[in-house]
């Protein structure tokens, strides 16, 4: 046996350099996506953009009043979403047949069909149901109730609910059926044991998606805009069909929705390590 094997038999490599894997792929990858994003920031730089523009309308007032209808529209649909979403998702786990072909149903339609497509359909609303009401107690004309407002509310809500529905669902079968039949055990009915016990087991399961989804919900609002709801998409292109100055209202807009995401991205990430506190993980 050589002086550098060891007594086990194995030789001694204490004394030999680490050779360090040169890495060329990733080098190579780099180089190309620096590449890219340089040919994409020169033709924005040469491009027929006057930047003047987008400093000038960046704070607007008509901009300003756009986000902020943009972000009261978004939490309003979201609200709604989750209220729908929970109502549907108790309903899909329902021993009730009846209940879970309606969740499904409903589930089905608003998730198979565009989300732009139902809000026309509910913008537009008076063209199949002229009046809205109970009879005998009140009734209105749908067209004057049926606002921009209420039209985009009705439409990202209700289809954000079909969404949230699974997304809750996911979170409530995530929870082991232990803990169903300890509530059961304890006297709590079925609904009492949802309320509880069960939710806040599935928080941790549903935060994540659901913080997805409501920044999803931020941008589709853009899409009422096609409604004439003033959001900030809206209120850009009102400016650029006046000015004409169509990418610098564009960019305005665009930087907007970065910066609203970029403050919701963190804050979804302290509230999934709020309620993932407890939890073991692997790392």
């Amino acid at each position: 046996m050589s002086s550098e094997a060891l007594a086990d038999g194995f030789p001694d490599l204490s004394g030999h350099r680490i050779a360090r894997q040169a890495h060329w792929g990733r080098w190579l990858t780099a180089a190309i996506i620096i590449i890219i994003i340089l040919a994409i920031g020169r033709a924005f730089a040469r491009g027929q953009i006057e930047w003047s523009f987008v400093e000038r309308f960046i704070a607007a007032p008509v901009i300003l009043r756009g986000i902020v209808n943009t972000m009261i529209m978004a939490v309003a649909a979201m609200a709604l979403g989750i209220a729908l979403g929970v109502v549907v998702a108790i309903m899909r786990l329902s021993p009730n047949p009846v209940l879970r072909s309606v969740a499904a149903g409903y589930t089905w339609l608003f998730r198979g069909t565009p989300l732009i497509l139902q809000l026309l359909l509910w913008f537009n609303l008076a063209l199949v149901f002229p009046t809205i009401g109970i009879p005998g107690l009140w009734s209105a004309r749908a067209v004057e109730l049926m606002t921009p407002f209420l039209a985009a509310l009705l439409g990202l809500g209700i289809n954000q609910g079909a969404y949230t529905s699974e997304v809750m669902r996911a979170g409530l079968l995530s929870v082991d059926i232990g803990q169903y039949e300890a509530a059961q055990a304890i006297g709590m009915g079925r609904l009492q044991a949802l309320r509880r016990i069960i939710p806040p087991q599935a928080m941790r399961v549903v935060i994540p998606p659901l913080g997805n989804e409501f920044i999803g919900l931020v941008k589709a609002t853009s899409l009422a805009s096609v409604i004439q709801y003033p959001e900030v998409l809206h209120s850009a292109e009102n400016i650029y069909y006046a000015n004409s100055r169509v990418i610098e209202l564009l960019i305005v807009a665009g930087l907007w929705y970065l910066l609203v995401v970029s403050i919701l991205t963190p804050l979804q990430m302290l509230l999934e390590r709020r309620f993932a506190r407890g939890i073991a993980r692997s790392r």
